[in-house]
């Protein structure tokens, strides 16, 4: 991990992962959000969806591996995360997560980040997170 004097505002870095249909399982598993847009396409291409979609904590749990594994990176914990979900996910697409510095309070050791997940050219989550660098 980086120091804190170590870090610019507007220094970014990204993460990718393909979502699989075994992530949206195991995720369904560890969470005990079992809800069926997630699990069943049958039931899934009855809503507005018209097919399975992975869960949005799903998506925006790739920000946390982001900022936790990068960019601030290892010792950065959460101290806040706001979200907005525009968009699905679906199994086989790729996720691109991005965290940009926006803000550093060198005194308290805190770091404000923007954040988004995109496929493709397309926003699907997109916020804000407050870190503290241990």
């Amino acid at each position: 991990m980086a120091s804190i004097e170590e870090l610019q505002i507007g220094q970014s870095d990204t993460y990718e992962r393909i979502v699989t249909e075994k992530d949206i399982e195991d995720f369904a598993k560890i969470s005990g959000d079992n809800n069926p847009v997630h699990l069943d396409e049958d039931f899934a291409k009855t809503t507005i969806f018209k097919g399975r979609i992975a869960h949005g904590m799903l998506a925006a749990s790739f920000i946390s591996t982001t900022v936790g594994t990068k960019l601030p990176g290892y010792g950065a914990i959460y101290i806040s995360q706001n979200l907005k979900f525009k968009g699905p996910v679906r199994i086989g697409d790729k996720v691109i997560t991005t965290a940009t510095i926006e803000g550093i309070n060198t005194e308290k050791k805190r770091v404000t980040m923007s954040t988004k997940c995109a496929v493709g050219d397309k926003i699907v989550v997109e916020g804000q997170a407050e870190l503290m660098l241990t």
